[in-house]
């Protein structure tokens, strides 16, 4: 039988959202667990730079993950190393986390933060080169590379969305699409196709990323003539899909068309003392703050269910 361990709120994943989620939970002297696979911090641990939460003008993503974790701890908020490999739901008040280290995390209430994943590209250079030119959010990034040729992947409506929000900084847009047309919605395309500073490569994929302390240049292969070129560029956005890790979760759980858990105003999902914050969640956005928003709010709604429970 597999060991347990008793909480009042149980978080799953250590991202921004998770961490707020876990301070709010013990700062209501609640007996509360954030359990994360890797260090805290989630997607921003890796992030080289960060520009855009309040409060600090630069800041690396490792150090704000590090602040945040730490600021949650004195709190009270224990963190756990352990991947958890599925959610059970056991009636109102019992939830599961089941723990890859064998260790079953009982929570009365529970917060999901197990955030979501960009597809890769899966080429030689992308992991080398993550976070020094490999990106994939414009908006976290795109103003490192002021006044460069910028490359972005994909064809649908966040990859021509996130190009134009580019053309803000680079020199240049390339946008790199397998097919010989967009999959963006029409509105989007007209937009896109009347910016001077957007350029097109039709028909190719990216075969390798090349550089020395950050990319410096693209090999791509023409997927109609099985050509190959280099294309100098000083970054490459990725946006050729994007999705919720979810997989731990239970079937019945209510999600959108793109697997994005529903919820309501307080952050619950369709499951009764689940609730989710962050990019798993369906939004229009996913940044730090309102994942950090979306962690209060659960937590919050987390310890109120307790008390209306236990009187």
């Amino acid at each position: 039988m597999a060991e347990e361990k008793h909480y009042d709120i149980v978080i799953v994943g250590g991202g921004p959202g998770g961490i707020t989620a876990g301070m709010y939970g013990a700062r209501a002297n609640l007996k509360t667990v954030m359990v994360e696979k890797f260090m805290p911090g989630g997607q921003i641990a890796n992030t080289e730079e960060v520009e855009d939460y309040p409060g600090f003008e630069h800041i690396s993503g490792a150090e704000l993950a590090m602040k945040m974790a730490n600021h949650a701890k004195k709190f009270g908020l224990e963190v756990i190393s352990d991947e958890v490999t599925e959610v059970i739901s056991e009636g109102e008040t019992r939830k599961v986390a089941v723990g890859a280290s064998g260790v079953n995390y009982v929570g009365k209430q529970m917060v999901v933060a197990t955030g979501g994943s960009a597809v890769k590209l899966d080429v030689p250079g992308e992991e080398e080169f993550s976070g020094k030119g490999v990106s994939y959010c414009a908006i976290c990034d795109g103003a490192f590379f002021k006044n460069e040729i910028i490359a972005v992947v994909g064809g649908g409506d966040a990859a021509v969305e996130e190009a134009m929000f580019l053309t803000k900084f680079g020199s240049k847009v390339i946008l790199i699409h397998r097919r010989d047309k967009l999959r963006a919605q029409k509105v989007i395309q007209d937009r896109a196709f009347k910016n001077p500073k957007l350029e097109y490569i039709w028909d190719s994929v990216v075969e390798e990323i090349k550089g020395d302390n950050k990319v410096r240049s693209l090999v791509l292969k023409n997927v109609k003539t099985g050509e190959t070129s280099d294309l100098d560029v000083g970054a490459v956005f990725v946006f050729i899909g994007f999705y919720p890790n979810t997989y731990m979760l239970p079937d019945d759980i209510k999600k959108n068309e793109q697997g994005y858990l529903i919820t309501d105003y307080k952050m619950e999902t369709s499951v009764p003392g689940i609730y989710a914050c962050g990019d798993v969640r369906a939004q229009l956005v996913r940044q730090i703050t309102n994942a950090v928003g979306d962690g209060t709010t659960a937590a919050m709604a987390a310890v109120y269910r307790l008390e209306e429970l236990e009187g």
